[in-house]
């Protein structure tokens, strides 16, 4: 197979939860670590730092991911899921892992694939670390997909657990409440391992004290150790944050080139992360430090967080998808200028889409679509639920005639958004 076809395996004859949603969801790790044995348990030849929440995870990945390759390491960064390009899931030092890389996988280990037939998504993990371990990386950062203790990133023995926040998604897999959800994010902590947990919520800290009580683990909250007491747009378009850490101000401001304002509360994360990885022999300088920060776009490829892809009229796009993550959202829309506010929205049908539609501004126009996944929900259907939350529009085919059709009756000081479902997102994006 060339790499096309390789492709087209993998995603024809493996279930993707981003594409065909709970059929492809393992409620073990059998398959994971079937796969571990199969390839040698390459995952431990390589320090890692393991990232679960449900928002923000994939931004402090990057991030830390970003940092860390400034400083000289040479760090793999695993993610989920990719907007364009499969290879966007696996990168050593920013570069996406090669197609021949991939080809060679899928034709080498065909036969076990066909044997245990894993999901789309165990089968990437062991892929990754499979690249990891052959490029000889020193770190890896390492996204969890979903929950933590049942996925399949959860095999690793990482120097550090992070755990961003915790916040109601995939409630059909992870419980339909926060306590429920907390206590599978903490499944990713491991006996001795310092856990790094980025807000202290009081509805779950509870389920993190209890678990590192029992497992020895050091617990820090990142939020009650540092605040941002403010941040301005930088003369170069970056968000500067400033910072202050026990009452006393960070020296100088920390610019970043994400400019999502929910960053402030990943970069917290991002630095007490790096300062306990610095107790363990992952020493990073304040240059390399402000450095990687501030170009962590260009460091690791991360689109879709708050991305401004147009001007006159400015459009955003946003991959955030459930009510914690969409509520940040809209608070930014509202502090920014505009004349009319257009959003090209679109989900998944496997969510009660209510508590997301709850959210959104009802003075914006709607551009009501749907992407090209069998997840995404009608647009007909999404557009008969958001009238219910007193959201009115037009139905669109496809994301990128709803982008040609807002555009076309913008006028310059207009603000277009998009985003419900990062599947919309990816098919605008480039």
């Amino acid at each position: 197979m060339n790499y096309q076809e390789a492709i087209s395996f993998l995603f024809s004859s493996l279930p993707m939860y981003q594409r065909v949603g709970k059929a492809a969801y393992k409620s073990n790790l059998n398959n994971t670590l079937a796969l571990d044995d199969y390839f040698g348990h390459p995952h431990r030849s390589f320090k890692s730092i393991h990232v679960a929440g449900t928002n923000g995870k994939g931004s402090v990945a990057h991030m830390l991911a970003a940092v860390l390759q400034t400083a000289g390491y040479r760090t793999g960064l695993y993610t989920s899921p990719h907007l364009k390009d499969f290879r966007e899931r696996i990168r050593v030092n920013g570069e996406m892992i090669p197609e021949d890389r991939v080809t060679c996988f899928v034709n080498d280990h065909r036969e076990i694939i066909e044997k245990i037939h894993p999901s789309f998504f165990e089968m990437t993990v062991a892929m990754a670390f499979d690249h990891f371990a052959r490029e000889k990386v020193d770190i890896a950062v390492v996204e969890v997909g979903m929950g933590g203790r049942l996925d399949s990133t959860n095999i690793i023995q990482p120097l550090l657990s992070v755990i961003t926040n915790i916040g109601m998604d995939h409630s059909q897999f992870l419980g339909d409440t926060l306590y429920k959800i907390a206590r599978e994010k903490a499944g990713i902590m491991k006996p001795g391992i310092p856990v790094v947990v980025g807000q202290k919520q009081k509805e779950v800290s509870i389920v993190f004290e209890k678990r590192a009580m029992e497992l020895y683990c050091p617990l820090y909250f990142a939020d009650h150790e540092c605040s941002v007491e403010y941040s301005l747009q930088s003369a170069g378009g970056k968000q500067g944050l400033h910072i202050y850490r026990e009452g006393k101000p960070w020296p100088g401001a920390l610019e970043l080139d994400l400019l999502g304002l929910y960053q402030q509360k990943n970069i917290l994360t991002v630095l007490k992360a790096l300062e306990v990885a610095g107790e363990k022999g992952i020493s990073v300088s304040g240059e390399q430090l402000r450095d990687g920060l501030a170009n962590t776009c260009k460091l690791t490829g991360l689109k879709g967080r708050w991305e401004i892809i147009g001007h006159n009229p400015l459009i955003i796009c946003d991959t955030a998808h459930n009510p914690d993550g969409m509520r940040e959202v809209v608070s930014q829309l509202r502090q920014m200028p505009w004349k009319n506010l257009n959003i090209i929205l679109g989900m998944v049908d496997d969510k009660d889409p209510g508590k997301l539609l709850a959210q959104l501004p009802r003075e914006a126009m709607y551009y009501f679509t749907q992407a090209s996944v069998p997840r995404a929900m009608d647009r007909e259907k999404l557009a008969r639920h958001a009238l219910k939350y007193g959201l009115y529009g037009q139905v669109c085919p496809s994301p990128a005639r709803a982008l040609e059709i807002a555009r076309s009756t913008a006028v310059t000081e207009d603000l277009i958004f998009i985003g419900g479902s990062t599947f919309v997102v990816s098919e605008v994006i480039w």
